[in-house]
């Protein structure tokens, strides 16, 4: 374990600096950061045109491929969203909670930095900013570790932004990209207890599983997306068809899009042609139950248990048409991966009870799950998604990348 042991113990050793390290001491970092990328601007955009042309060759699909692209713009918006965070509260040092005891102790609870984080992902480059600066700003050291197909992306941002941290007067080991993409490094960073404090994989259900089965250190699951729309029987038509359109089409390749859509059987004859329609100009795939292919007809091919339960990240989508909301529900239950759900209805009624009923991390009425986002939600960028209840939920942003510390002040006082 030489290799992950040693990133672990610069990690461990550079923790202390960005833990104590003031607001100003952090943001200007980020500043540096910032305006780092811009600068270096035309030196990622070859970097990561080697990624994109390995990926062609290995006949990566065009919706992943986008995925894996950064251009001018996307890392515009990377050095943006840096920028975004040095407007954010710093979450460290945050007062929580406070009490004074009979006895006189006074306790309060307060935010501080995790320690090291370590970040397993996929395909996208943009994760590399978002994470080591989210983990920078919480006071997080951090150790990344992205997937081989994005290597020459990740390598060349990681070194951007150590050298901003150096010029900034912080130690470049706050931010680590792991060079080595073997499985054989993956696995030994989610078996580095005393080094690595907490652990998110981000990526593909395989992915997380694969994380949560083998890691020993604590893990946060987040991610994996097989999100719906439910088309109730009140719904506006074209309300429906461009939340459907927009949560599936805008950026299919992403965790936040849909996967399959599920419509009321008293509105499928009216919506599915016209969703139909509007899903030809992206040449998206239609898996569908018998009522949608008979509606339809055979330009739909037959849907299975396996599409309902897939995350096609692609322009594919599974179409179900359903008696009653409730067996929309139970659909989720059975499909869903606690992510983001849909209704689109003009009753308050079902809306609260989708609301009330399905258990996922975000349940949007009457807007598209595209807005799954930690810039979104104003967390500036996100770490990831959490689909589990522990210990944070939804877009991860700076105070999920923190824990709590009790700090007690007496006057003498023995029990």
């Amino acid at each position: 374990m030489g290799y992950t042991q040693d990133l672990g113990i610069r990690a461990k050793t550079a923790e202390p600096v960005i833990s104590s390290a003031s607001t100003k001491i952090k943001n200007d970092a980020l500043a540096a950061i910032s305006k780092a990328l811009i600068d270096n601007t035309e030196l990622i955009i070859a970097e990561n045109a080697k990624d994109i042309e390995s990926a062609k060759e290995n006949n990566m699909s065009e919706a992943m491929q986008d995925r894996l692209k950064l251009d001018e713009k996307r890392i515009k918006n990377m050095a943006d969203g840096v920028n975004e965070l040095i407007a954010l509260n710093d979450p460290i040092g945050q007062v929580v909670d406070g009490f004074t005891r009979p006895n006189g102790l006074r306790i309060t609870k307060t935010r501080v930095p995790m320690g090291v984080v370590g970040i397993i992902f996929e395909s996208r480059p943009n994760v590399t900013v978002d994470a080591a600066a989210l983990c920078l700003k919480a006071g997080n050291a951090v150790i990344l570790k992205g997937g081989k197909e994005a290597v020459n992306s990740n390598i060349c941002l990681g070194k951007i932004m150590r050298d901003a941290l150096e010029k900034s007067g912080l130690p470049a080991d706050i931010i680590q990209v792991v060079e080595n993409t073997s499985r054989e490094t993956t696995n030994e960073l989610m078996r580095l207890n005393g080094y690595v404090d907490v652990l998110i994989p981000r990526g593909s259900a395989r992915l997380i599983q694969a994380v949560v089965m083998t890691a020993t250190v604590p893990v946060i699951e987040t991610g994996a997306g097989n999100c719906h729309v439910y088309v109730d029987e009140s719904a506006d038509i074209e309300m429906a068809v461009n939340i459907t359109d927009n949560a599936k089409t805008q950026r299919p390749s992403v965790c936040n899009a849909i996967e399959s859509l599920l419509v009321h059987k008293n509105i499928a004859d009216d919506f599915l042609p016209v969703i139909a329609e509007r899903f030809k100009t992206h040449n998206v795939k239609i898996y569908g139950c018998e009522r949608t292919i008979g509606i339809l007809g055979d330009t739909v091919e037959k849907a299975s248990e396996n599409e309902y339960s897939t995350e096609f990240n692609d322009y594919t989508i599974a179409v179900k048409v359903v008696d009653t909301i409730d067996e929309a529900i139970s659909h989720i239950r059975k499909y869903g991966t606690h992510h983001s759900e849909c209704i689109v209805t003009k009753s308050l009624d079902s809306a609260r009870k989708f609301q009330r009923e399905v258990d996922a991390a975000a349940v949007y009425v009457n807007a598209s799950t595209r807005f799954t986002d930690g810039g979104e939600f104003g967390f500036g960028a996100e770490i990831g998604i959490s689909t589990q209840k522990l210990h944070a939920r939804g877009p991860m942003g700076l105070s999920e990348l923190t824990t709590i510390k009790y700090l007690i002040d007496g006057n003498g006082q023995i029990r």
